[in-house]
């Protein structure tokens, strides 16, 4: 944790200014329950189609079925535009992803000054640091590099995120992370379920055991520890190196584990099958366009004895609009 500490502690009293007095700390209480707050995004169901603005009086915020009082819904735009992003590429690529790699580049660089752009290469269940937090665009463009595509004996893109959010000191600024991965879990190596059935006919029937691969444990762990930290993930599909990277099912165990984790924190998901896109150009427009259509949503959610994760579900009644959010958010202790 020490080296976070150091990593990531230039950083913090920029970044604790960035809501400044608008947003109060979310352990703020009121009798109707405890402020917490998260960032959703306004998409549209048609691509094409201008997003209508969103108002608190236009979204709605369920803890099961009961509707939770909105506090605020702030654009993130402006004095609230702060935004770290961090770039995470899995070292076990394959290097022929190259030429994609400018595409990114040119994505770091055309961030505005209100974003951090922060580099890391994912290997041996952790992360290695190109370049940290900078408003230097130009500097976190030129720390992309190529994959290695190589493998180590502790291979997981599951591991290497948590070990990411875990470490990353909260504020009150958006916290998103962009994989570059195919989402296979080579520490872990094959894994598979079982589910019973039947078989035969009438009083013959007997239990049957099937067994199905099944995704890497431990994208259920990254997924609850980046909501517990407030961190939404994106995903680029790229293909792996070796016998496994070439492998259709295993991409795809792959594909279906960072789609999960995608979509349960509010992130988007970029695939074409399990084959490289020929340009990530396309994937990283509809990313930004997803950053220019971010709010900090700020509401009262019923506390617990106990702090933890609790569902909530954020729609609205916008026409064309969709709300893309995480499924839990970190609710103090009841008393806190």
């Amino acid at each position: 944790m020490n080296i976070y500490k150091i990593v990531f502690g230039l950083f913090g009293t920029l970044c604790a200014l960035a809501w400044g007095a608008r947003i109060v700390r979310s352990q703020g209480s009121s009798p109707a329950g405890i402020e917490v707050h998260m960032v959703i995004t306004d998409q549209a169901f048609n691509n094409d189609a201008e997003l209508p603005a969103l108002r608190s009086d236009n979204v709605q915020v369920k803890q099961g079925k009961s509707g939770l009082k909105i506090n605020q819904l702030i654009p993130a735009q402006g004095d609230n535009a702060a935004l770290q992003l961090f770039i995470l590429i899995d070292d076990t690529c394959d290097p022929g992803i190259g030429n994609n790699l400018n595409d990114i580049r040119d994505f770091i660089n055309a961030q505005p000054p209100s974003t951090q752009v922060g580099v890391a290469f994912m290997s041996n269940a952790t992360i290695q640091i190109a370049q940290n937090f900078t408003a230097d665009h130009a500097l976190a463009a030129k720390a992309v590099r190529l994959p290695r595509g190589t493998l180590s004996s502790m291979d997981s893109p599951y591991l290497s995120l948590i070990s990411l959010v875990k470490g990353w000191p909260q504020q009150k600024v958006r916290r998103e992370v962009l994989l570059v991965t195919d989402g296979i879990d080579r520490l872990r190596g094959e894994r598979s379920s079982q589910f019973p059935s039947r078989s035969g006919v009438g009083p013959n029937l007997t239990p049957t055991l099937y067994t199905m691969p099944a995704i890497s444990p431990d994208a259920d762990s990254a997924s609850t520890n980046s909501q517990r930290y407030g961190v939404i993930v994106h995903s680029i599909y790229a293909t792996g190196a070796g016998r496994l990277g070439r492998n259709a099912w295993q991409a795809q165990l792959g594909q279906s584990g960072i789609a999960k984790i995608a979509d349960e924190t509010g992130g988007e998901y970029f695939a074409l099958g399990t084959q490289n896109a020929v340009s990530f150009k396309p994937y990283l427009e509809r990313l930004q366009r997803i950053f220019d259509n971010q709010y900090y949503l700020v509401f009262q959610a019923v506390p617990r004895k106990k702090e933890g994760l609790q569902r909530v579900s954020v729609s609205t009644q916008v026409a064309n609009a969709d709300i893309a959010a995480a499924d839990n958010v970190w609710v103090p202790a009841a008393g806190s």
